[in-house]
C-alpha cells in the first residue's frame, strides 16, 4: 500500500505526528511519501481558468504541481494534515487544493480516485477542528474518493511533545480505528450513494454542457453513458 502525507504546514508538529501515525499504522516507512507545504509548493491560483476552459497543462504553475499530482495519483491512501488557522486549513493547503478544481467531479475527474481513501486530520489549541477537516474532506469527496476518515483533536498544547499522555492515547485508538477500517477496505473501496448520485447528476449536465473541454473529457471516458469509473473493479 502506497500512502501520501500532504502537510500544510513545513514543520513537523502534532498535526504531521498524527498523520504519520497513521500512515504507519498502515504501510512500511519505504512506502510513505511526503509533501510539505509551502516547500515543495508555494503559489497561489492565479484565476486564468485554463485547466477548466482548456487543460490543465496550460496553468502557469503546472511544472511545479506535476510531481505532487504524479504522487496523488500513485498513492492509494492521502493523508492530508492541517493544524486550524482561524477556524480553516492553512493558507497553503487550501492554495495547493485551488489548484486541482479542474479535479472535482464536475469538470474533469480522475478514474483513479474512486479507489482511494483518504483521512483528513487536524489539530488545534482549542476550536476549529471540524471545519478545517471540512476544507480538506471537501475536496476528497469532489476528487471522487470513495471514503474520507476524519481525525481531529483539540490538543490544548501548541507542540506534540507537550500534549498529555491521556490525549496521545486517544489519538493513537482513533488512528487504530482509522487504520483498520482502511486495511480492510483496500482494493474493495464501497462508493456510497452520495458519491454515486453526484456523478450521475454530472454525467447528464456533461451531455450537453458549457464547457468543451469537461464534455470531450466525458464522452472519451464513456462516462455521460452507463460506463462509471468504479466498474471495471471485481
Amino acid at each position: 500500500m502506497k500512502v501520501l502525507i500532504i502537510s500544510g504546514t513545513n514543520h513537523k508538529g502534532s498535526t504531521y505526528s498524527i498523520g504519520r501515525i497513521v500512515a504507519e499504522k498502515l504501510t512500511s516507512a519505504d512506502n510513505i511519501s511526503e509533501v510539505f507545504l509551502p516547500r515543495d509548493f508555494d503559489e497561489f491560483c492565479c484565476g486564468c481558468t485554463n485547466c477548466f476552459i482548456k487543460n490543465e497543462t496550460l496553468c502557469p504553475h503546472y511544472s511545479k504541481l506535476k510531481p505532487i499530482t504524479e504522487l496523488i495519483d500513485a498513492a492509494d491512501v492521502l493523508i492530508l494534515t492541517s493544524p486550524v488557522y482561524v477556524y480553516h486549513c492553512t493558507g497553503q493547503m487550501k492554495s495547493l487544493l485551488d489548484h486541482y478544481g479542474w479535479r472535482w467531479m464536475i469538470h474533469r475527474p480522475d478514474g483513479r480516485m474512486f479507489s482511494k481513501q483518504a483521512v483528513v486530520v487536524a489539530t488545534a489549541a482549542g476550536a476549529g477542528v471540524k471545519s478545517t477537516m471540512k476544507d480538506m474532506a471537501d475536496s476528497c469527496f469532489f476528487w471522487g474518493i470513495p471514503k474520507t476518515y476524519r481525525l481531529g483533536r483539540p490538543i490544548a498544547a501548541v507542540d506534540w511533545q507537550s500534549v498529555k499522555p491521556e490525549i496521545k492515547e486517544s489519538i493513537s485508538t482513533m488512528a487504530d480505528s482509522i487504520a483498520k477500517k482502511i486495511l480492510k477496505r483496500q482494493g474493495k473501496v464501497p462508493v456510497g450513494f452520495k458519491t454515486k448520485a453526484f456523478f450521475k447528476i454530472m454525467s447528464l449536465m456533461q451531455r450537453n454542457g458549457w464547457n468543451k473541454a469537461d464534455m470531450d473529457y466525458w464522452n472519451e471516458n464513456g462516462w455521460t453513458g452507463s460506463k462509471r469509473p468504479w466498474k471495471w473493479r471485481k
